[in-house]
């Protein structure tokens, strides 16, 4: 493995391995650039909705797992796996703890520098995903009908000399009860992380990429592995970092402080940089001023 960067954290979610529309092969790829001292596997990694339907195993969704533990052989990279709502299947065996290296659990806390973050895949809050699973299900077919006719899509657009273009991601930006989802999804988990004391929530499930600041909580997105093909990464100085993957090569982009990914249609190479914040007393003390 050749190594260009390293990392304390990195955190990726959403592969749904099993399915056609993972992007495993890009995801391996991802791991194989860098080293980390810590991996959070933050849900939704393998698909057993799919799976137990029409998903197929592939030779490539085993070659995430062998990467994975490579790193932890060769770089002594703890793993963390976070169950998300289509790997519920994890709820059997967890909590698991393999020893000092590998766990499966339900969320974790993350201490970054001075600061704490609660990580949680984030279906916690989605009424779909726990009170009416049928409904979920039926969700899930559509999305991945929609992936389908995306693929086929950007085939014809490929032989027109077309970049890609995200039909999933365009409808959620244009629907008015997605984007009122999304918002109410990120308002409450940012309530969640400040009822657990801490000063940020990480999640995934949305398949949203995203740093910005909630009301003096950070919260963070990874994305997922189906389309924004990012994850989320943290410096050795505290600073977190979105990446987006392109025939594995990264490029710095310098963005401003705290602005949201609003748009991502396709795999264009990005990062967008958060450095740690002011202390909450220190934000509460500017708005009592203002």
């Amino acid at each position: 493995m050749i190594k260009q960067t390293e990392f304390r954290t990195i955190v990726i979610s959403d592969l749904h391995l099993g399915t056609s529309g993972s992007k495993a092969k890009e995801v391996t790829n991802f791991l194989k650039q860098y080293t980390c001292q810590k991996l959070i596997l933050n849900g939704d990694i393998i698909d057993g909705w799919q799976l137990k339907k029409y998903g197929t195993w592939k030779r490539r969704h085993t070659a995430f797992f062998k990467t994975m533990l490579k790193m932890m052989d060769e770089y002594h990279t703890k793993v963390i796996y976070l169950r998300g709502n289509h790997d519920d299947f994890l709820d059997q065996i967890m909590p698991l703890r393999l020893g000092k290296q590998f766990q499966i659990r339900k969320d974790y806390i993350l201490k970054s520098g001075s600061r704490r973050f609660y990580i949680t895949h984030g279906d916690v809050f989605d009424s779909v995903t726990t009170g009416f699973k049928w409904l979920a299900y039926l969700g899930d077919t559509g999305y991945t009908f929609l992936l389908w006719l995306n693929k086929v899509y950007n085939n014809y657009r490929t032989t027109r000399g077309l970049p890609y273009y995200s039909l999933s991601q365009k409808i959620k930006q244009r629907v008015k009860k997605a984007v009122s989802y999304i918002s109410d999804f990120e308002e409450k988990l940012a309530e969640l992380a400040r009822s657990r004391d801490c000063d940020g929530i990480i999640c995934g499930h949305i398949h949203q990429p995203a740093i910005r600041d909630i009301d003096g909580i950070l919260y963070m997105n990874s994305g997922d592995w189906v389309e924004s093909l990012s994850a989320l990464v943290e410096d050795f100085d505290g600073n977190w970092s979105l990446l987006y993957y392109h025939d594995s090569k990264i490029r710095d982009e310098s963005v401003e402080d705290g602005t949201p990914v609003s748009e991502f249609f396709g795999y264009k190479e990005r990062l967008v940089a958060f450095r740690p914040p002011v202390a909450r007393e220190e934000v509460e003390a500017i708005r009592k001023i203002k």
